[in-house]
């Protein structure tokens, strides 16, 4: 399969992997493409990153911070809002029902 394919696919999904991924705390855009990188995902570049934040933070699905460094350039910390944990759970959801679909048809076509 291409990796096309699989860029497709994680276009599809990005928006609840980085609401997912700020779950357990604040984070800023490198740690946010380490911990996606680290789930077998992928590199997830910069330009493909900073717009879904954007967009998450303009749907107030999450907020941000910049927040100055004492060495080297500040840093914008992003925070899941209520809202981005009630997307999360809901779109999370659907999500996992379309994965069960998909891989019940996988599977059920391998068995054929």
């Amino acid at each position: 399969m291409s990796a096309d394919r699989r860029a497709s696919w994680l276009k599809g999904v990005l928006d609840l992997l980085v609401l997912a991924g700020l779950t357990a705390g604040e984070s800023y855009g490198y740690e946010i493409a380490k911990t996606l990188a680290g789930a077998g995902l992928g590199e997830i570049k910069g330009g493909t990153l900073y717009p879904v934040l954007n967009r998450l933070e303009a749907a107030g699905l999450v907020s941000a911070e910049f927040r100055v460094a004492d060495r080297g350039p500040g840093r914008r910390y992003y925070h899941l809002t209520d809202a981005g944990r009630a997307t999360l759970a809901e779109q999370g959801g659907l999500w996992l029902e379309f994965d069960e679909s998909v891989r019940k048809m996988l599977t059920e076509g391998v068995e054929r």
